[in-house]
């Protein structure tokens, strides 16, 4: 199954923000599945067209505290979104964002975060249902129990494995990271949880990893906080990165089979990314579908039910990793 609702928008140039997110990433890749000669027939058969998951307050405070909660649903909401965006550098300018241009408030990009965060939490559900579900949006990594970071206002993957395990539907969990950028945020929401499973493969250098692991204090930086299995990747390290990834996933083999495995499929690595912060790893669509076929079959080897979100992608290319991966599952689970 994949969910893929016309509402979600991934772009944002309606808010006058010019970091390149597209659209096109998703319309084009449903694009294609619905013009396949053996999936476009089926379409029945694999496509959610709507979110009709609700994200609650409540399922926020399971995860972030409740000032910032409460700062999210008040008139500071839009400093929140330009602090979570990057919208202003250090000199108080604007930076990639350009108000003038905006056709919609900044505020509204809220609402769509938390239908962002819905349909993670339906993709979900539908793994647990059918095995396979992938939605295009989700993967929040970066925000943190009290602020956003890294264009993440919420950490959708925890919210929605805490509102799963509130419900009994799940016990534990494990997530599984192969965006460009370390998973620092959810690293920092679910260490001291042996409930939930964190596994991220990333740059080894770069941001969010381009600061000092310690403060003065010699206090931990959120960024620097491990996963439970965290791969780093060097620069000119690319063609080890199956290898690596490979043998990371051994490393869960004491854990035992979870409940639920939340991937997140991000196509930031691609050597075709326009994300300048992505430019430490530059992996072919060959080595990406290599990587999206192991993480799969090592899941469906062991029968745990698999949801990707889609995670980071940027620029007018990402869209091809998703839809070669795409492509692939939904013609194994049809």
């Amino acid at each position: 199954m994949i969910i893929y609702d016309k509402k979600l928008k991934e772009g944002l140039t309606e808010f006058g923000i010019e970091i390149p997110i597209h659209h096109s990433r998703a319309a084009r890749a449903f694009e294609k599945l619905k013009g396949h000669k053996i999936l476009g027939p089926k379409i029945d058969q694999w496509l959610i067209s709507s979110i009709n998951e609700t994200i609650t307050r409540k399922d926020l405070l399971r995860v972030h505290s409740d000032e910032y909660v409460t700062r999210l649903y008040s008139n500071k909401l839009e400093d929140e979104i330009i602090r979570t965006f990057e919208l202003i550098d250090e000199k108080g300018r604007y930076y990639r964002y350009n108000p003038d241009n905006a056709t919609h408030p900044l505020t509204q990009l809220f609402d769509r975060l938390l239908l962002k965060a819905a349909g993670t939490v339906q993709c979900c559900r539908l793994a647990l249902e059918k095995e396979f579900c992938f939605a295009f949006g989700g993967g929040m990594h970066h925000a943190k129990r009290d602020y956003g970071a890294g264009f993440c206002m919420l950490n959708d993957i925890v919210v929605a494995l805490r509102k799963l395990q509130a419900e009994n539907l799940i016990r534990t969990a494990l997530v599984i990271d192969l965006d460009a950028h370390k998973g620092d945020g959810t690293a920092v929401l679910t260490r001291e949880d042996s409930s939930i499973t964190t596994l991220s493969i990333h740059m080894a250098r770069g941001w969010p990893l381009d600061g000092e692991a310690c403060d003065r204090q010699g206090r931990l930086n959120p960024a620097f906080v491990p996963s439970d299995i965290d791969i780093p990747v060097a620069a000119g390290e690319e063609h080890l990165y199956v290898t690596k990834l490979q043998d990371g996933l051994e490393k869960l083999a004491g854990i035992g089979p979870p409940d639920l495995a939340i991937v997140l499929a991000g196509s930031d690595p691609y050597e075709k990314d326009e994300l300048p912060s992505t430019g430490e790893l530059k992996l072919s669509l060959k080595q990406l579908k290599e990587r999206d076929l192991l993480v799969y079959h090592y899941l469906k080897d062991q029968r745990i039910p698999r949801a990707y979100v889609a995670a980071g992608g940027y620029g007018e290319h990402s869209w091809e990793v998703d839809w070669q991966f795409i492509e692939w599952a939904l013609l194994d689970n049809i």
